[in-house]
């Protein structure tokens, strides 16, 4: 397996991505699909560590409504030069449909957000978000193992990151979603690996009761988004962690770090979870 340069947050962020320089008929292509697809920044910072890595490669966004998901996979399945899909969201749930085969986290889950081309054909299914997410926690200096925690939102990425707090030994977690059944059933696969105690946490859950908040929710995306949680109850010792990436500091991270909490945004989550995807890409063995 090739290891690809790990890139920082800021070298993510700053890397310029030049076309001049290696793109051709030989370029290997691969896609990040979602819906919307304009707020990610993982073309250009993929693209930069695929290249790194010695990777005549191009990462390209697909705008693909749930309903064309099917037809995309249909389309891209004859493509020689495509070895590889990026997902966000909605989709990680439906793209570990169109999986061959899936790596542990992300059969557990029934979620993927990276996708490589197998030997035959089909695809092998990853799951990073989760493992990126706790990784960059620990850039910050904080060990989950012990720890209380609330995590809004059981999408995708928050399922992954629930599965890495858990894995990661933290002592409760409390799950949160305005999806009631999304969040029960996250809670009842969690509780089947008997390391921590798992909830659903009620609406008016009490922010001074926990030790790490995670907004895994697309709250903050947009300008008149309502905060996850009340920050004026968070004590300042709280590590406070957000999966949104545009803008760069969430009006939730702005206000965190307002109260004296530590925190880690999505640009430095997702430097951690593109070093996992590129490596797993690199990675022809499935």
């Amino acid at each position: 397996m090739t290891s690809p340069v790990s890139p920082s947050a800021n070298a993510i962020a700053a890397t310029p991505v030049s076309l001049d320089e290696g793109l051709s008929g030989a370029t290997r292509v691969y896609f990040i699909v979602g819906d919307p697809i304009a707020q990610v920044r993982s073309p250009k910072g993929v693209t930069a560590a695929l290249r790194d890595a010695g990777r005549d490669a191009l990462v390209v966004p697909a705008h693909v409504a749930p309903a064309g998901l099917p037809a995309f996979f249909e389309g891209v399945a004859s493509m020689r030069n495509v070895d590889g899909v990026i997902i966000t969201v909605p989709h990680k749930f439906s793209a570990a449909e169109f999986c061959t085969s899936l790596s542990e986290e992300a059969a557990f889950l029934g979620a993927a957000n990276t996708l490589r081309r197998t030997a035959n054909g089909g695809w092998h299914g990853g799951m990073f978000d989760g493992t990126g997410f706790v990784a960059a926690l620990a850039d910050e200096g904080c060990d989950p193992s012990g720890k209380r925690a609330l995590l809004v939102g059981a999408g995708g990425a928050g399922s992954a990151i629930a599965q890495a707090l858990v894995n990661a030994g933290v002592a409760s977690l409390d799950v949160r979603d305005n999806d009631g059944a999304r969040a029960g059933a996250l809670v009842e696969r969690l509780a089947m690996h008997g390391r921590s105690a798992v909830r659903v946490a009620a609406a008016d859950v009490p922010a001074e009761s926990y030790e790490v908040v995670v907004n895994a929710s697309p709250m903050g995306m947009r300008p008149e988004d309502p905060l996850p949680i009340d920050v004026s109850r968070l004590a300042a010792g709280t590590f406070v962690g957000d999966v949104v990436t545009k803008p760069p500091l969430t009006p939730f991270i702005e206000a965190a770090r307002a109260r004296g909490c530590k925190t880690v945004t999505g640009t430095q989550m997702f430097a951690r979870v593109c070093d996992r995807m590129v490596e797993f890409l690199l990675d022809s063995q499935a």
